[in-house]
């Protein structure tokens, strides 16, 4: 089973045959082998060797004018042996030139051809076997074309479908319409959740199932590539296909070439690791199987059948994949599950500590953040939530907040000024903001990637918490109903008395900074630059 996921692009596609024959210019003529509409050409190859077995990658049209023939070919085996090396390289087709060397294709070749089904073309005097492999780019550079214009449309498609209020059934409904086949997505204990497009066999459906199985749970899969299925196993991506082996007789005169194999060691060894498989692909009967993991671990699969396999399908099925991994990701943990049960039930009233531990156990950090060049946004909001290992953030004006874990320590962030609260559960969380939000503060004024809020115990901690906000509301009075003051003289206070820094935490012009200091001594009619007057002020304006 094949482990390797193929290119993002979509590989060139092959050229058919009855295309090629179809062109007027070229004049070719099929005289030998199956006229099957199916046989497809991936490129030209001119070749005057009497064994061209080393030199074919499988899938050429061979073009030939017949120089290495001897004069008594037809009386022998050699155009046996000839065609054989062909069909065993995996040639498409073999195109024999009538000039310059003979004037029409020997008839022992046209009976070789015939017998081993290869399909042999006549090129005539004026074509030269340059303008046919011109021909033969030509027409794969207009299929390229084709086929990205189909991937480009089918990927807007995707996009537009998992933008519905329905995405993950769209998803699939789009997709199995651009493959023409059917497309599943199977949870992670192998389940069918969602399918859409046209029923496949029953056989069919039961191979999908399994081979999701293969890439859910690769080490269940069988060492060896070969299925226990009568359906055979193909890579996720084309290759040329792999040569039979040489036929018993060679040409005349020709040893056999023996293509090179590894070495075995004489003594076993103990197998290699498997690479976890991201897609897989497989045939049951006239029906083409593939599957793809919606991102690392055993969690979803998206799997397609359909009744053929075009170059750009894979293409298409792997940006259906990545959408259905995006929507789909945080309910692979449960994660998303949680948080929407938590804002459900904060909104209909639920007291924080009972909501919490949907979110987690332990005690958690709040952290705020500004960024250093402009305001934030919901995009570089999401991302600084990411790199602090948490997906609960909020958004408000210029300050982006953080509910983290208390055992992911938050790290500076490059373009971020932060501040961090001490360790708080649910019912210190208000107070844990208000720490968060000076923390950054302090961080501004004084340029500090990150400060974090000081948790250790205090003199305000022996003054009973009644008695001190009572004091503090009598000391601070004058100041009632005039936040910008308080909250100026706080800053200031903490930033000792620094015009400077006070206006860069604030946000305001240094000398908006001295009307108000100047204008909160008058109210309170206290020295400020009393440290006794200070330090009394301070005391209250942390209970305030």
């Amino acid at each position: 089973m094949p482990e390797t996921t193929a290119p993002a692009v979509p590989p060139t596609p092959p050229v058919t045959l009855q295309a090629l024959l179809a062109r007027d210019d070229l004049a070719l003529r099929q005289i030998a082998g199956p006229t099957d509409p199916g046989i497809v050409i991936h490129w030209a190859h001119t070749s005057e060797m009497a064994d061209p077995y080393p030199y074919l990658l499988g899938g050429e049209l061979l073009l030939t004018a017949g120089v290495h023939i001897p004069e008594a070919a037809g009386s022998g085996t050699y155009f046996d042996d000839y065609v054989s090396r062909i069909v065993a390289a995996g040639g498409a087709a073999l195109g024999f030139g009538v000039a310059p060397v003979h004037d029409t294709v020997p008839r022992a070749l046209v009976a070789a051809c015939d017998r081993y089904g290869l399909p042999l073309l006549e090129v005539p005097p004026q074509t030269t076997f340059s303008g046919v492999a011109r021909a033969v780019w030509q027409l794969m550079a207009q299929a390229r074309l084709a086929e990205l214009r189909r991937v480009t449309e089918a990927q807007q498609s995707l996009a537009a479908a998992a933008s519905r209020p329905d995405p993950v059934p769209s998803v699939l409904r789009q997709l199995a319409q651009r493959l023409g086949g059917r497309a599943v997505l199977y949870g992670p204990d192998g389940t069918e959740i969602a399918g859409a497009g046209r029923e496949t066999p029953e056989g069919a459906r039961t191979a999908l199932a399994e081979l999701a199985g293969v890439v859910r749970h690769p080490a269940a899969a069988p060492p060896t590539a070969a299925p226990a299925r009568p359906h055979a196993a193909t890579a996720s991506h084309p290759g040329r296909p792999q040569p039979a082996p040489p036929p018993p007789t060679a040409p005349r005169g020709r040893p056999h070439p023996t293509p090179s194999a590894p070495s075995t060691p004489s003594t076993p060894s103990a197998p290699a690791a498997r690479p976890h498989p991201t897609s897989a692909t497989d045939t049951h009967g006239a029906t083409h199987l593939a599957v793809y993991a919606l991102g690392a671990g055993e969690g979803f699969v998206l799997g397609v059948a359909a009744p053929r396999r075009d170059p750009g399908d894979h293409t298409i099925a792997s940006v259906a994949a990545v959408l259905l991994a995006l929507l789909t990701g945080e309910h692979q943990s449960g994660a998303g599950a949680a948080r929407s049960s938590a804002l459900v039930r904060l909104l209909l009233g639920a007291p924080p500590e009972e909501v919490a531990p949907l979110l987690g156990t332990g005690q958690w950090l709040v952290v705020h953040a500004r960024p250093e060049a402009q305001a934030p946004d919901a995009v570089a909001a999401s991302a600084l939530g990411a790199a602090l290992g948490s997906p609960l953030v909020d958004l408000a004006r210029d300050v982006v907040r953080v509910l983290v874990p208390a055992d992911r320590e938050p790290e500076p962030q490059p373009g971020w000024t932060l501040g961090v609260s001490a360790a708080a559960g649910p019912p210190e969380w208000p107070a844990a903001d208000t720490q968060a939000a000076r923390a950054l503060a302090r961080a501004r004024a004084t340029r500090t990637p990150l400060v974090r809020h000081a948790a250790r115990p205090a003199l305000a901690d022996l003054v009973p918490p009644a008695d001190a906000e009572t004091h503090a509301r009598t000391l601070l009075a004058p100041l009632a109903g005039q936040p910008a003051l308080a909250d100026t003289l706080r800053t200031w206070l903490s930033l000792h008395g620094s015009w400077d820094r006070t206006a860069v935490a604030l946000d305001v012009h240094r000398n908006t900074v001295r009307q108000r200091i100047a204008r909160c001594a008058a109210l309170l009619a206290a020295d400020l630059d009393d440290p006794d007057v200070r330090m009394e002020l301070w005391f209250a304006l942390r209970r305030d």
